[in-house]
């Protein structure tokens, strides 16, 4: 791990002008130590760099092969000319038929196998994101006016959850249920989570299913993921119930598995649709913010009060050949890592009680440094599927020099320019993708990620805004990003989409898409009626 020194930063705040005290009337400030992600590019680890390339191999090993059966049968037929090469066919296949007949079974043989064995195209045909009625906007100002007239919280914590809200990099437009707008008894009872997890899944999937066109007994795999509340029967069997479906549909409800499980969800339905020929798959993704809100006052249990909102994804995926055409994107790397073997990374995120016996998520101060060394897993296992073979060289060389030869220079290098010096070369992951949708968790890990990655403010921007305009809606958010650049028609015919998303665990996944055609803003959408006015200016 880093030095303890190394993760901290600080920042001189402005708490305003002190209203009483022997200070009154004068401006206020205050010092702020705040963890950020490790430098995770100075520590790579080997292993993880050659899983990712036992993954290329595995891939690649057909197109390794192929040129040369092509040169070596290229070469013997090259020596021929026409007149020869149609004698000596027509002579093996008048005098050797048996031959040739058993060249063509095995020709034929081995193009069954390979066509039966290779895995099927998976096509994102569209997807929608729920998008609440005005009535549930609050504003930063309103949120905590409400949290103090539901008479549970003292004045400590609301002034704790006041200065969260101003550095959040949350907007004045984010939407939280009514169950706890509106009332002041406890919000998180079974009636209130399922009136909350109906009313944003049953508006996804009735927008997903209007602009498909696709029929709810058409679906043959269901995959629905929900951290935190996961009642019986489940949010699956609910959806089942209020659609309809068929009988033998294959569904799954993932619970329990926090921010990253909507790529754990499409891994899922990938899986599944791999093993179950022309068949569709819907996968939706959401979070019970009524369900999860904490009424005590420990600060670690407050801060997800302050960063999840309402919001519900609804993913269309097909392997069916007929929907290529009209197909949105193509489905090309699903990378996942999973630091649950460590204690530390276990317990990073857990939901418990507090002394008052108050449910709620507690948030480690160590969030920064293990989401970082699990980010660094994950992406460093993504880079030999992805990245140009220029960078994957200059990477992969500097690493292992570093490996090997410690502080060394290397032979012929200037020092400054030595693989082994301080810095390491880093990946410019911007030459893999032109789309990024990290999971928008807060601005601090924003701010981090986009240093660490060493991103544009245009690439971390989707992200950004959607933080500002929706807050943390859980595993929905990367779904809210894609539909930001669409709503932008930034989407090209070939480009190339990261969504990145981390949750309790720690899990860090990775899921990348190809664009199957320029997207054109589409007629539902989200961010519609507001994407005029994006991207804002967040440091005013």
């Amino acid at each position: 791990m880093a030095n303890e020194q190394d993760l901290l930063s600080t920042e001189i705040v402005n708490r305003g002008i002190e209203s009483s005290g022997p200070n009154a009337g004068s401006l206020t400030f205050s010092v702020r130590v705040r963890r950020r992600l490790p430098d995770f590019l100075q520590s790579v680890n080997l292993k993880y760099v050659k899983l990712g390339y036992h993954y290329l191999i595995n891939h690649g090993i057909y197109l390794a092969t192929i040129p040369v059966l092509v040169l070596v049968f290229s070469a013997e037929v090259g020596s021929l000319s026409r007149e020869e090469l149609w004698r000596k066919l027509w002579e093996d296949a008048r005098y050797d038929l048996a031959t040739v007949l058993g060249f063509f079974g095995v020709f034929v043989f081995t193009l069954s196998v390979y066509f039966m064995s290779r895995p099927r195209s998976i096509y994102l045909v569209d997807f929608a994101c729920y998008q609440p009625h005005d009535d549930l906007k609050v504003t930063k100002g309103e949120f905590i006016e409400l949290a103090r007239k539901s008479g549970k919280f003292d004045e400590a914590s609301l002034q704790f959850q006041k200065r969260i809200l101003q550095s959040s990099g949350i907007g004045d437009e984010t939407y939280v249920p009514k169950s706890v707008i509106m009332s002041t008894e406890n919000c998180a009872t079974m009636k209130e989570g399922r009136a909350e997890a109906s009313t944003v899944i049953f508006g996804a999937l009735d927008e997903l299913f209007e602009k498909t066109k696709v029929r709810p007994k058409d679906i043959g795999v269901l995959v629905v993921n929900c951290s935190i509340f996961n009642p019986t029967p489940s949010l699956s069997a609910m959806i089942i119930n209020h659609y309809k479906m068929r009988g033998n549909i294959l569904s799954y409800n993932l619970g329990g598995m926090g921010c990253s499980a909507g790529v754990i969800a499409v891994d899922l339905a990938r899986d599944m649709l791999q093993s179950n020929p022309n068949n569709c798959a819907v996968v939706v993704s959401t979070e019970s913010v009524g369900y999860n809100w904490y009424p005590g006052r420990d600060r670690s249990m407050l801060i997800p009060n302050c960063f999840f909102r309402m919001g519900c994804s609804a993913v269309l995926l097909s392997n069916r050949g007929r929907d290529y055409r009209r197909a949105k994107y193509r489905l090309e790397h699903i990378v996942r890592t999973h630091k649950g073997a460590d204690n530390r990374s276990f317990r990073c995120v857990y939901q418990e009680e507090d002394e008052q016996k108050f449910k709620g998520l507690k948030v480690s101060k160590d969030l920064m440094e293990i989401g970082g060394d699990a980010l660094k897993t994950n992406i460093t296992t993504l880079g030999p599927l992805v990245l140009p073979l220029s960078e994957q060289l200059l990477f992969f060389g500097t690493l292992v020099w570093r490996h090997l030869f410690g502080g060394k220079t290397g032979p012929g290098l200037h020092p400054s320019s030595s693989p082994s010096s301080k810095k390491p070369y880093i990946p410019d992951y911007k030459l893999a993708f032109e789309h990024f949708c990290v999971h928008a968790a807060s601005k601090t890990v924003l701010d981090e990620l986009q240093r660490n990655l060493e991103l544009s403010d245009k690439n971390i921007e989707p992200s950004r805004m959607t933080l500002h305009r929706f807050g943390n809606t859980s595993s929905s958010s990367i779904w809210y990003e894609l539909a930001y650049l669409e709503a932008k028609e930034r989407v090209r015919r070939g480009d190339r989409v990261w969504q990145l998303a981390f949750g309790s665990g720690f899990k860090c996944n990775s899921v990348v898409w190809r664009a199957m055609r320029r997207v054109r803003k589409p007629t539902r959408n989200p961010w519609l009626d507001c994407v005029d006015r994006y991207p804002v200016n967040l440091s005013l």
